[in-house]
């Protein structure tokens, strides 16, 4: 009773310190989204966007799964009373995730007009993506670090970075923007990527002054135990990364057909180009604004489920199931009616323009869905079932491909509203079903 009672505490502590770090930096971050939007206009958004699927798959190739993993045994190994396993598991984790990086980014820089022309379909992208090569290495770096605290339930850490990396670039955004027009120029595409990369290196930087000052210092691990933490670790993060990369393969291929299949329903390219930057760009980022709580929590309930099943706790997966779905659900209604409520207003408001008042309002009524899919997906990686969380997640892209493949040439991009809907939907409803089957 006594474990259980600190367990719940941590776990409270841990979502408040990330909901407070990830309210702070959505506040900042929707300034930043109507900042761009009033300077480099919707088009200009678009384009910026249609770099987001090298970033994510990047992030998927070399850090993602290790992030999870390192996290997952460093919370089992936590649990045995075990830390110097724990710091192994880290330093493991860094090598892996450091070369994957180094490659990553060598091969996006060589290769930029071809990814731009061949896969994004708009060489503008090239210089954009010669500049986000160079994010990878320390994106990489303070995942890992975030990831072992994550593990250790410690998310003072992770918050401080979130908090540190989103300031660094919006400030050194607004910094050039101003320089820029001191001298009669305006802000450049490559220049909000420059930012990017800056907000990287500075969470990389509180990162590791952090880990230096409050990690216990342990001798270095026997080669044998190195190898072994190295043959778990891989065994985990390589299905996970093979997960994402293919959902992320999938995601990309999504976001950039969506503005080839506006082109079909009736769009030139600019057009179409600003409708997608209106969406991604303005609409979703007050769609997800709130799901910074069940982000929190997502990230906490992997370890804490991996914990719980480690110790054959039962009633406590099971406790943390039901009332994850009851809060989520909960949340999400009252996103749905507010947004139904303000969604126009929100989009004039906010960006100045209509059509993302319009979105807004639209998916709105995805909320209750989103939010139960992602906090279950952490479950299941919990409880050990990585293969079940992308069999999902691939379901529901495929889910959204047909309905831009097939509707949005005909219905516009409100029937990819309807995608999204329906594969949240599907996503959540099977995620239930799953659970109440393996845990009964």
């Amino acid at each position: 009773m006594k474990h259980f009672s600190m367990t719940k505490s941590t776990f409270i502590t841990g979502t408040l310190l990330l909901t407070l770090a990830g309210v702070l930096t959505r506040i900042i971050g929707f300034f930043y989204r109507i900042f761009l939007s009033r300077t480099i206009g919707a088009e200009g958004l678009g384009i910026y966007q249609l770099i987001s699927p090298v970033m994510a798959l990047g992030f998927a190739i070399t850090a993602a799964g290790i992030q999870t993993s390192i996290s997952k045994f460093v919370s089992m190994e936590m649990g045995r009373k075990n830390p110097a396993g724990a710091g192994t598991y880290l330093s493991v984790g860094l090598v892996l995730s450091l070369a994957l990086s180094v490659l990553t980014g060598v091969i996006i820089y060589r290769n930029a007009d071809f990814i731009a022309s061949a896969w994004l379909g708009d060489s503008r992208c090239a210089p954009l993506l010669t500049v986000l090569s160079f994010s990878f290495v320390p994106s990489c770096i303070h995942a890992c670090i975030n990831g072992y605290y994550y593990g250790l339930k410690k998310t003072a850490v992770p918050s401080l970075c979130q908090l540190a990396e989103q300031l660094a670039r919006v400030g050194s955004v607004y910094l050039m923007y101003q320089v820029s027009l001191s001298h009669g120029k305006t802000l450049t595409l490559p220049m909000t990527i420059w930012g990017l990369v800056l907000g990287e290196v500075a969470s990389t930087l509180v990162s590791v002054s952090v880990f230096r000052q409050t990690a216990k210092t342990s001798r270095s691990p026997h080669k044998m135990q190195f190898l072994s933490c190295a043959r778990n670790l891989t065994s985990m993060a390589l299905p996970l990364t093979a997960n994402r990369v293919v959902l992320n393969l999938f995601s990309s291929f999504e976001n950039i057909m969506i503005p080839n299949r506006l082109r079909a329903f009736g769009y030139t390219n600019s057009e179409a180009l600003g409708v997608y930057g209106i969406l991604t760009g303005m609409a979703m980022s007050v769609i997800m604004f709130p799901s910074v709580v069940t982000n929190s929590i997502s990230v906490l309930l992997l370890p804490t489920i991996s914990e719980a099943q480690a110790s054959g706790n039962r009633t406590l997966i099971h406790k943390t199931v039901r009332k994850t779905i009851q809060s989520c659900l909960l949340l999400g209604f009252l996103c749905t009616a507010a947004f139904l409520i303000s969604g126009n207003f929100m989009g004039n408001f906010l960006f100045g323009n209509a059509l993302a008042g319009a979105f807004i309002t639209t998916l709105g009524w995805i909320c209750p869905f989103l939010y139960l899919s992602s906090t279950l997906s952490s479950i299941l990686h919990g409880l050990g079932y990585p293969g079940i969380t992308f069999e999902l997640n691939l379901i529901a892209c495929t889910v959204r491909i047909l309905f831009v493949l097939l509707a949005v040439p005909v219905f516009g991009i409100k029937s990819y509203l309807w995608g999204i809907l329906a594969s949240q939907i599907v996503v959540a409803v099977l995620a239930i079903l799953i659970l109440y089957r393996k845990l009964t």
